[in-house]
C-alpha cells in the first residue's frame, strides 16, 4: 500500500492507494445517523409530497428561506418551536413527523420497531369497539388513544 496525495480545496491529504478489497478494514458497526439530517429528509419529503416550494413553507412558517432549505439538508438544528412552525405550515402534527423520523432512523440503523398494539390496548379496543386490534392502523382517527387505566 502506497500514499498518494491528493489537493481538495487547497489543502493537500495524503491517500492511501493501493489496497485490495480483501484486506479492508471490515467493521460491522451501526451506522450512525444524525437527527437533524432525518428530521430535514421527512420535512423536504412531506412538503414536496404536497407540491410545495421552500418558498411557500418558510413564508406559513414565518422563517426564512434560507434557514429552512438549511434545516431540510440537516446543515441546522432546528428548535422545538421552530419545528412546530414549520408542522404547522405543512398541516402535519409535529408527532407525525417525529414518528416518522423514529421509523426511518429505525431501518437505517437496522433495528426493527414492530407496528403491533399491547395486548392490554387490543383487548380494550375489542371490548369498546367489538374488535380487535394489532396493530396501530386498526385504531380509528380521531379517536382519543386508549390508556390502560379505564
Amino acid at each position: 500500500m502506497t500514499k498518494q496525495p491528493v489537493s481538495v480545496n487547497g489543502v493537500v491529504r495524503w491517500k492511501d492507494v493501493g489496497q485490495s478489497a480483501n484486506t479492508a478494514p471490515t467493521s460491522r458497526e451501526p451506522k450512525v445517523i444524525l437527527l437533524r439530517h432525518a428530521i430535514g429528509e421527512v420535512l423536504r419529503d412531506v412538503r414536496q409530497r404536497q407540491n410545495r416550494t421552500l418558498r411557500e413553507v418558510s413564508h406559513s412558517a414565518r422563517v426564512s428561506l434560507g434557514y429552512l432549505s438549511e434545516v431540510e439538508r440537516g446543515q441546522k438544528e432546528a428548535s422545538s418551536e421552530l419545528l412546530a412552525s414549520i408542522c404547522q405550515a405543512l398541516e402535519i402534527p409535529l408527532s407525525q413527523m417525529l414518528a416518522e423520523v423514529s421509523e426511518r432512523m429505525a431501518v437505517e440503523e437496522g433495528f426493527n420497531v414492530p407496528d403491533t398494539v399491547p395486548a392490554e390496548f387490543s383487548e380494550q379496543f375489542k371490548r369498546e369497539y367489538g374488535v380487535s386490534a394489532t396493530s396501530s392502523k386498526d385504531i380509528p382517527s380521531g379517536e382519543p388513544t386508549l390508556s390502560p387505566t379505564r
